[in-house]
């Protein structure tokens, strides 16, 4: 079986609770093997109240909660079991199983979150010389000008036509130069 992202709906108001219960269970019943991460999903927006501005965190989806895990008869049992649950999104009545969350789906709310796909770990600094391993510039030697940890971009000047220009590059696309 193969780990996804389930909806999990809880009483309003209580999905902070149902997460810290959720990871208390998961933890004294030994099921870290199939029950992996808790989400409330949530946003920072920023709010101007008498004149001055602050951030506040909101619950994007309130009443709901995401689980990423396995499946089985074990893990679905923990999970809608747990107080404050009560049950999953997507199951289709008493004692069917529930359906994941596509993939482009689960990666949507984390991306909302802030939670992305793992950040590429780059071992290159300003001033570095790089080749581009990818893209219509491969194999083009430059020299690094900007670094966008942000958006995980570096900026290359590249000799093209003669005159050195500057391209926005994918941390993945340059390999640095020893």
């Amino acid at each position: 079986m193969e780990k996804a992202w389930y909806v999990v709906h809880t009483y309003s108001g209580y999905e902070n609770k149902v997460k810290t219960n959720l990871e208390k269970r998961v933890e004294s019943m030994g099921m870290e093997d199939k029950i992996f991460r808790v989400l409330v999903p949530t946003e920072e927006e920023v709010e101007t109240k008498d004149g001055k501005k602050r951030t506040v965190t909101k619950k994007v989806f309130p009443g709901y909660v995401l689980v990423e895990m396995v499946m089985t008869d074990d893990s679905w049992y923990v999970v809608r079991n747990t107080p404050g649950v009560t049950g999953f999104v997507g199951s289709s009545g008493a004692g069917s199983k529930p359906t994941a969350l596509l993939p482009g789906e689960a990666e949507t709310i984390l991306k909302q979150m802030g939670i992305d796909a793992p950040k590429v770990k780059i071992d290159f600094e300003l001033r570095d010389m790089v080749r581009v391993q990818d893209g219509p510039f491969t194999g083009r030697t430059g020299e690094i000008i900007e670094i966008q940890t942000d958006k995980q971009k570096v900026r290359v000047l590249l000799d093209i036509f003669g005159r050195e220009t500057p391209v926005e590059l994918d941390y993945t696309q340059v390999m640095k130069l020893d």
